[in-house]
């Protein structure tokens, strides 16, 4: 994935409705609250530049204050047909964020390092780009692998309550357990490889997993967890293992 925090107008498309909102709630916003935002910047398909502006008019939106609790609130709303999502952090807390490797870290990387801005007069963005990647290089393995096994306990357990759910024949169920399952598999061999996604979908569809069944996602389960064994510590262990972690 590449990274941007290019300058105004790189990349736009000014016929696209998302872009027409992001600007209006960016200029709004600086309007608004012109002693606390230190940047606004639109993040997702937007910030990649490659998005036709189908599918459901989505914006999101990240705004940057100089302190926490300043600013306008988080909000998600729909303004002109376009589904607005507005990040609000400070730069120290979104910074910390972005120092953090989770076992989510596949699906929120993307945030951190592609965006694109519509106000950042400072080079924030830049900072904030520069400090996760900092942080990616003095990783160690082990820090990878942790946060993996963490995300495959979230699936081997969804997985699980799938398979019972289809026994049940409590089918609904079992889909969106399904999914679940997917999607942690999906962050486990992100986490692993060390390969973060635009989003949930991005995730499972490059990792082969979008439309995988039961038994496959069983079968990627079972790999990933022989791989995180061979990485020093088996998925399985005692009760005195558990305590001194």
């Amino acid at each position: 994935m590449s990274a941007s925090s290019g300058e105004a107008g790189v990349g736009r498309g000014f016929d696209d409705p998302r872009w027409m909102v992001a600007e209006r709630v960016a200029e709004a916003v600086q309007r608004r609250f012109p002693a606390d935002v230190l940047a606004v910047a639109v993040h997702g398909p937007l910030a990649h530049g490659d998005d036709d502006g189908g599918g459901d008019r989505e914006a999101g939106l990240l705004v940057v204050t100089y302190r926490p609790g300043s600013g306008p609130r988080p909000a998600t709303r729909r303004v002109d047909g376009v589904l607005v999502d507005l990040t609000v952090a400070s730069a120290e807390d979104y910074l910390a964020q972005a120092r953090v490797l989770s076992p989510l870290w596949p699906l929120t990387a993307d945030r951190y390092v592609t965006t694109q801005a519509l106000h950042d007069p400072t080079g924030w963005l830049r900072t904030l780009r520069d400090e996760h990647l900092g942080r990616l290089a003095r990783a160690r393995p082990a820090e990878f692998s942790t946060a993996a096994r963490q995300a495959w306990y979230r699936g081997s357990a969804a997985h699980a309550r799938a398979a019972r759910l289809a026994e049940w024949y409590e089918t609904d169920q079992a889909l969106l357990m399904l999914g679940e399952a997917r999607l942690a598999a999906a962050t486990v061999s992100g986490l692993l490889s060390r390969t973060y996604f635009r989003d949930p979908g991005d995730a499972v569809r490059r990792t082969g997993l979008a439309g995988a069944d039961m038994t496959e996602v069983g079968v990627v389960l079972g790999r990933q967890a022989e791989e995180l064994a061979a990485r020093g510590r088996a998925v399985d262990g005692t009760v005195d293992e558990l305590l001194t972690l």
